[in-house]
């Protein structure tokens, strides 16, 4: 069964003017968080989906290596930080992420201890609450400056709520992730493996889960990243008018309204319809 897209980590500078930035575009963004290990984050929540702002606290030294069997999330973050801005790590949905962790080493894509851990959060009334996670991970080689994991979350109930998912934009859910490769037929094996689905016949590049989508599209020459994503509204057009009172460069694609990786942190970001 495919599994879904849970969120998508975007590695900051500069992490309150990131906050900011998607605040004009229309998003409400959450209080910030941090990690034991030393990262920062603010977060955009959606239906079953959620955006996370994150960058390295001054703590950061903190952050543990990577070892045989251990995929350090905090080391990732910091050398992403230090290459460039953007779309580090592509998250998927997981009902028992000890379970994927033998998964993906069975599918030779990962073999690693799951990692739990716990913070504290806030509820929208600002009272104090647990949530806990643990993740799996796997490793593409074809795109070493991404990031794949699947996350389980251990206290759904005080993470997701509905006061945290009401946007100016009117976002629903994350819609989909392109990750651009020289050459999109290296990604097929590893996509397939992590996600648990395949492309259809006809569909190429495109592979459907549970709910989005990722999509490969070839670049010329460099190294494959996870390029943007898409957000789903009611009406592209009305995001399109809040981006020009606000300031910020977008253009028209078909239905789709796009704020290039240039103008918005690193990450490619396109409104599509719901």
């Amino acid at each position: 069964m495919a599994r879904r897209i849970d969120h998508l980590v975007l590695c900051v500078d500069d992490l309150d003017g990131a906050a900011a930035f998607y605040e004009k575009l229309g998003f409400q963004v959450g209080a910030r968080n941090r990690h034991p290990w030393g990262t920062l984050n603010r977060l955009v929540q959606f239906r079953t989906s959620f955006l996370e702002l994150i960058t390295v606290g001054a703590d950061g030294d903190q952050i543990v290596p990577h070892a045989p069997g251990r995929f350090s999330f905090g080391a990732f973050v910091r050398d992403y930080q230090h290459v460039r801005q953007g779309l580090a790590m592509l998250v998927l949905d997981s009902r028992d992420a000890a379970a994927d962790a033998e998964t993906f080493r069975n599918a030779g894509i990962g073999d690693f201890q799951p990692f739990s851990f716990g913070r504290k959060a806030r509820r929208p009334d600002g009272t104090q609450t647990e949530v806990g996670f643990t993740l799996a991970f796997a490793t593409n080689p074809a795109a070493p400056q991404a990031g794949f994991f699947t996350c389980q979350q251990h206290f759904p109930e005080n993470f997701w709520n509905p006061a945290f998912q009401s946007h100016d934009n009117g976002a629903v859910n994350i819609a989909g992730v392109v990750l651009s490769a020289p050459e999109p037929a290296d990604q097929h094996a590893f996509l397939t493996a992590f996600t648990g689905a395949a492309p259809q016949a006809g569909e190429g590049d495109l592979w459907r889960l549970d709910e989005g989508w990722i999509a490969v599209e070839r670049q010329d020459g460099g190294a494959a990243h996870l390029r943007g994503f898409s957000i789903a509204v009611p009406d592209p057009s009305r995001v399109a008018e809040r981006l020009a009172k606000e300031g910020i460069a977008a253009s028209a694609d078909g239905s789709d309204i796009v704020v290039s990786a240039a103008d918005a942190f690193g990450a490619q970001i396109r409104f599509t319809p719901a």
